[in-house]
């Protein structure tokens, strides 16, 4: 379709082909065409009859021929990675109602027809305790005004306990749902995630307590929309924080597959993790930061800083299997970025010449698990802190994160380890992580990309431990942690998997991670699970690759983007 438009006093020549809808001005005193603008259908968000505006709040007027088509915009994010998407819009006069009818029709149909994947119903999550409490706040304020542009209808559950989006996932009934968007930190992402997946694998009859089980890749996707103290995954895969850009991918329907590392215990599932699984340094820390809770996001630095000065390092024997040194490398100096080669070669690999996405995964880890015992490669000794990332766990105070080159979506995980070290040495590690030194260049630093790992310590030092752990609690101090877990947990609406084991996690760090004063050195860590203490010290985890799909298209490179593209 094609026609004359009018922007203010302004004639335009307005086409609509293909994939574009763009318009160019036409100069009437040259009689030539110049300044042309073109937006992809893929970043149009809705077009609306009459000239409106949606925010910071929504306003209509009426006329019988103007109508106004709302877009993605890309600017620049400052200082963070990604690109920040705003709503653009540009409103259109026509000579005559009929044509303004026409322009509307023909571009929702457009729509419809070149962006069949977008979301057309979604379950969202609002947690209204996480973070600074504005939850609810910015989905009704941000997003909601977004979806109902966009024609998105929205069920809408505003969480009141731990758990509960995970218990609706598993067992309410989700038929006619597109996605599952949650509104929070990384607390309810990971709520989401464990019924997401739980859900799956419980209607194709599959047992998640098996490690080697091939679990069956979700339908469902899973949208963030940050509102938390800590959105790690929410940076990680779009490269900003911010509510709006978020919003704006669930609309258009992008999709970004995201590995998915299972931990397990004795043959037990003990929770699923996309990011960090930390053992020592960052199992202090969050075990010390959950002591100082009124401290708000404060507490991070102060527990980091005290388990720092506290200079402790832990034995232990780690198991892992290496992955394919010729597909990526830890030290490879790529970034996992939109459109990403690595990721996209690891689907070919991991999903050969099948469109099923079940027999695709199952294919995956059935490799996996039959791998012989001599593939595997096994390091002991003391280490200040054993890490397991599944993304490069970038944030704001660490732009790179802990693995710069590791990738969403490649079905492997970077395994590092930082052997026990001088003071000084370890806190040049820890300075590199804010800046763009390589933090891997360093004697007592390695790294490896690995399909799954095995730790564990020696039956000599677990029995000292669990000695050392019952004999510094006392009554009332466990009963008073139980507590102080369950308010916790009920205020932030972070989700711990195995319930029934909330009081066992502080009752097995208790007299572990006593200051700098401690008499005693501990002989056992914590583990870190995407910000939840794991309650058992021997683990086994294996990567998943591609288990989930996020509302995302991973980090945008600013220098990639062509600056007519949904610019004005």
């Amino acid at each position: 379709m094609e026609s004359s438009l009018w922007l203010g006093n302004r004639r335009y020549r307005a086409a609509l082909t293909g994939w574009t809808f763009n318009w160019t001005r036409v100069d009437e005193k040259k009689n030539r065409q110049d300044e042309t603008i073109s937006v992809s259908l893929a970043d149009v968000v809705g077009v609306e009859e009459g000239r409106v505006s949606v925010l910071p709040r929504k306003s209509v007027n009426e006329s019988d021929k103007d109508f106004t088509v709302f877009y993605v915009k890309r600017v620049s994010s400052g200082s963070a990675r990604g690109l920040l998407w705003r709503l653009g819009q540009t409103q259109f006069s026509c000579p005559s109602r009929v044509l303004r009818d026409q322009w509307t029709k023909h571009l929702r149909a457009a729509l419809k027809t070149h962006c069949p994947l977008r979301p057309s119903r979604l379950l969202v999550f609002i947690n209204p305790f996480g973070g600074k409490k504005k939850g609810r706040h910015i989905y009704d304020s941000l997003a909601a005004p977004l979806f109902e542009l966009a024609g998105i209808s929205c069920h809408v559950i505003v969480t009141e306990r731990a758990n509960q989006a995970r218990d609706h996932l598993l067992k309410k009934d989700l038929t006619g749902f597109d996605g599952v968007v949650c509104v929070g930190g990384d607390g309810m992402f990971s709520e989401v995630l464990h019924g997401v997946i739980g859900r799956t694998q419980q209607e194709a009859g599959l047992c998640e307590n098996e490690p080697s089980v091939a679990l069956q890749a979700c339908p469902l996707h899973i949208g963030i929309i940050p509102a938390g103290s800590t959105d790690c995954v929410c940076y990680a895969t779009v490269g900003v924080i911010d509510p709006v850009t978020s919003t704006l991918h669930i609309i258009t329907g992008d999709s970004q597959p995201l590995d998915v590392c299972s931990v397990h215990h004795a043959s037990t599932l003990v929770r699923y993790s996309v990011s960090l699984v930390g053992y020592g340094f960052y199992g202090d820390v969050l075990a010390q930061s959950e002591k100082k809770r009124w401290m708000g996001p404060l507490r991070y630095d102060y527990a980091g800083a005290l388990v720092y000065l506290s200079n402790r390092s832990y034995a232990g024997v780690v198991d892992f299997l290496p992955a394919d040194p010729m597909l990526s490398s830890p030290r490879d100096k790529t970034r996992c970025l939109s459109g990403c080669d690595v990721c996209s070669r690891s689907t070919e690999r991991l999903f050969p010449q099948s469109s099923d996405s079940s027999s695709l995964c199952s294919s995956h880890l059935s490799q996996i698990s039959n791998d012989s015992d001599g593939d595997w490669v096994r390091v002991e000794g003391r280490f200040r802190c054993v890490s397991l990332t599944c993304m490069s766990c970038s944030c704001p105070k660490s732009p790179l994160g802990l693995s710069p080159s590791a990738h969403l979506a490649d079905g492997t995980g970077d395994l590092i380890l930082v052997w026990d070290s001088h003071p000084l040495g370890f806190l040049k590690y820890l300075y590199r992580h804010t800046s763009s030194q390589d933090q891997f260049d360093l004697p007592f630093v390695e790294v490896h990309r690995v399909k799954a790992i095995r730790f564990s310590v020696s039956s000599g030092d677990e029995e000292d431990v669990y000695k050392e752990a019952e004999e510094a609690s006392l009554a009332e101090e466990e009963e008073e942690e139980k507590r102080g877990c369950e308010e916790d947990a009920s205020r932030n609406g972070s989700q711990q998997h195995l319930t029934n084991k909330c009081a066992q996690a502080p009752k097995a760090t208790c007299g572990l991670l006593c200051g700098v004063c401690c008499s005693k050195a501990p002989t056992k860590s914590v583990w870190n699970c995407d910000g939840e203490i794991l309650p058992f010290t021997d683990i086994l985890c294996r990567i998943h690759g591609q288990l989930v799909r996020l509302y995302a298209r991973g980090i945008e490179d600013a220098a990639a983007v062509q600056p007519g593209n949904g610019q004005m």
